[in-house]
């Protein structure tokens, strides 16, 4: 079983995205052996988080079993979240300008769901040591880090974060991110720990999965990242 934590559909103004469609999400899904994917809705990212939350829910009732719902939350919109039928809620500080430790996600956390939230080292909005302090004031939630952080220079730092915080998963998504740098993040926090992501359709899922497939990793630790976990944390069915 192999679930993808982090995915979109839709269209980005300033990054080209060939194929935004769900429909071309599946038949790379289908060619590669993707059981399921997280998505929000690239529309609700950016200027309608609850427009966009409803095409999601709209696309993952199209495909059932294929796709769960990562809805998105707007601090400065405060839009309504539910508390059933989804993965759970996908933030974005840096789109939204809000820090992750800002009072204005407090919704979020009393929600208790997993949350994936986009992490940059070195922003003012996402920098892995918010996810280190939101994750010690809500240990009940978890903390899904998406990116490991995005730079390749801050990787180690943010595994050093999370370490001490058992509710933060490290997420694999990024251009940046290597087979290697992955086996490197288990090492570091334990194979538990980390989880399969890939940021389609902005990028290709065949490359996401092809980096945790080549990975210098045990067999039983690249079941745990390239599904197992997620399935843990979500409570899906095996």
């Amino acid at each position: 079983m192999i679930l993808d934590a982090h995915g979109h559909v839709g269209s980005w103004p300033d990054f080209l995205i060939p194929d935004p469609s769900a429909e071309g999400l599946v038949a790379v899904m289908d060619r590669i052996g993707v059981t399921a994917m997280g998505i929000s809705h690239l529309l609700a990212v950016g200027p309608d988080a609850e427009h966009g939350n409803r095409l999601a829910t709209e696309i993952a009732e199209r495909f059932p079993g294929r796709f769960g719902v990562w809805q998105v939350y707007n601090p400065h919109h405060r839009t309504p979240l539910v508390s059933g039928g989804v993965w759970g809620v996908k933030l974005h500080p840096d789109v939204h300008q809000c820090r992750l430790d800002d009072p204005l996600y407090g919704p979020v956390w009393d929600l208790g769901l997993p949350v994936l939230a986009h992490a940059q080292t070195d922003s003012p909005w996402s920098d892995p040591a918010q996810f280190a302090a939101v994750a010690a004031r809500h240990p009940e939630v978890p903390l899904l880090m998406g990116h490991t952080g995005l730079w390749p220079y801050g990787f180690a730092r943010a595994a050093r974060l999370a370490a001490d915080h058992p509710n933060v998963y490290l997420e694999t998504c990024g251009s940046k991110m290597t087979g290697r740098w992955i086996a490197r993040l288990v090492a570091m926090v334990g194979a538990d720990r980390v989880v399969f992501g890939s940021d389609a359709c902005f990028l290709d899922l065949r490359t996401g999965l092809g980096r945790i497939a080549l990975a210098p990793l045990t067999a039983p630790d690249r079941t745990l990242v390239q599904g197992a976990n997620l399935a843990r944390l979500l409570t899906l069915p095996t």
